[in-house]
């Protein structure tokens, strides 16, 4: 993801990293700068010990302790970079930039939606904290769930899994429909065919909605074009590219063409 040009690599200490899932970790690491200007939508870049592995890993920020300066991360093991991580402990030491991209931008609402799925649902985390008003949360996983109970605490919560293991059979999107849903914006985050779901269902009840994009990172300071995405504009062909680590991780759903 996108480098912020005026903010530095900066060393924090971790605090605690534990699996909470089948290859899912929540590491809290301090860092006090980091943590004070942390808003909930963006991430942080993760660096690796390993030469070999030179490209930061960008994971989205879980939590946000201001008070104790600490901030939270959660990230699924898929390769050799967040393996390592998974290996950290306690103690010691690891670099991060941040915080970076642009969040949720937090709306005064009386019922907001909020829609996660899988490795999508943490940085929905500290934004169910934030938010004011009635809040409703649906979560979408394959088998299993976590940080459920981190949500019941702010919020109703709905859950769905592929395998019918934790909550509903199916789709978080299919439950949303036989919940019912009503309020007056959907912030959401997860795997594109979710996105692209709760676009659609955001247009068919004419309520607004933000969604936050997954997309692979290449150079992770905005060179690359790696992580472009389509985006409507007033151009002779109707669209624009825009990055989803400078311009996101979250756009207006409306704007977005997947």
């Amino acid at each position: 993801m996108c480098q912020d040009n005026s903010k530095s690599k900066q060393s924090a200490l971790i605090i605690s990293n534990e699996e909470i899932a089948n290859n899912v970790y929540k590491m809290i690491i301090k860092q006090e700068q980091v943590a004070n200007e942390a808003k909930p939508g963006q991430f942080i870049n993760v660096y690796c010990k390993s030469e070999s592995r030179i490209l930061p890993r960008p994971i989205s920020l879980c939590e946000v302790n201001r008070e104790e300066g600490l901030v939270t991360i959660v990230y699924l093991v898929v390769g050799n970079g967040t393996k390592e991580f998974s290996s950290l402990q306690a103690g010691d030491r690891v670099d991060i930039l941040g915080s970076l991209g642009n969040g949720f931008d937090i709306k005064d609402c009386k019922e907001s939606i909020i829609v996660g799925g899988g490795v999508g649902t943490p940085p929905l985390l500290e934004l169910v904290k934030n938010l004011p008003g009635k809040k409703k949360v649906f979560l979408g996983f394959r088998t299993g769930s976590f940080l459920v109970k981190e949500f019941e605490k702010y919020a109703e919560v709905h859950i769905a899994t592929d395998d019918g293991s934790v909550g509903e059979k199916g789709t978080v999107t299919d439950l949303m429909k036989k919940v019912g849903v009503q309020g007056d914006i959907i912030y959401s985050c997860g795997p594109k065919p979710m996105l692209v779901a709760v676009k659609n269902m955001a247009e068919e009840l004419d309520i607004d909605a933000q969604i936050s994009l997954e997309e692979r990172m290449g150079c992770g300071i905005g060179a690359c074009v790696g992580c472009i995405c389509k985006i409507k504009a007033d151009t002779e062909i109707g669209y624009t590219y825009k990055k989803v680590c400078k311009d996101g991780p979250v756009f207006d759903a409306k704007e977005v063409i997947f």
